[in-house]
């Protein structure tokens, strides 16, 4: 259980895919700008993340294995995240047409976001069994999410902010984007 907790723990805040690794900077950058997107987003990518590691956990080990096709992981976990944000889009676009039009072109994105094949990725690199997996796959996309959301905050602040002009934008988000970066680093004593 301890080591369930310890690999929580290090997804959501010491490996932090945005902080940590530089992954998904796209939505990071671009749907932060308001609270509500960045939660939209997050619950987004929260269960695109989820679902495409199951799917892709099973397909690896209950179809790839058996009929030793493992160098075909990669363009099967491509093909099931495609489809599920797909089904993830329509979900939103009929369900919430505000969030779909604030998510804009970012939500197809997800198709392409590395995090969500980082993650699929991983957990068969690191041969995680099914508890780990199920773990790393919740604590990642929850760790995106809060860093999508803290951020988002904070971006709201700078647009009323009195920021000099060549720092307006995108390079006081960059700037605060690596403050971040360096307190989440913080949290690696914990572990």
């Amino acid at each position: 259980m301890g080591e369930l907790v310890t690999l929580l723990v290090t997804s959501v805040l010491i490996n932090n895919v945005v902080l940590n690794q530089f992954l998904g900077m796209c939505p990071f950058m671009g749907v932060s700008r308001k609270k509500s997107s960045a939660i939209g987003m997050g619950v987004a990518v929260m269960f695109v993340i989820v679902v495409a590691a199951l799917v892709t956990y099973g397909l690896y080990y209950l179809v790839l294995v058996p009929l030793q096709l493992q160098f075909m992981d990669l363009i099967t976990f491509i093909l099931v995240i495609a489809s599920l944000v797909q089904l993830t889009e329509m979900f939103i676009k009929k369900t919430s047409p505000a969030l779909y039009k604030s998510l804009g072109v970012y939500l197809p994105l997800i198709t392409t976001n590395c995090v969500v094949l980082n993650v699929c990725l991983v957990n068969i690199s690191n041969s995680y069994n099914f508890a780990q997996m199920l773990v790393y796959s919740i604590g990642t996309p929850l760790g995106f999410a809060i860093v999508l959301y803290i951020f988002s905050t904070i971006r709201e602040r700078l647009d009323i902010a009195n920021v000099p002009a060549p720092l307006k934008g995108n390079p006081i988000a960059l700037i605060v984007a690596a403050i971040m970066a360096m307190a989440f680093s913080g949290f690696a004593g914990i572990v």
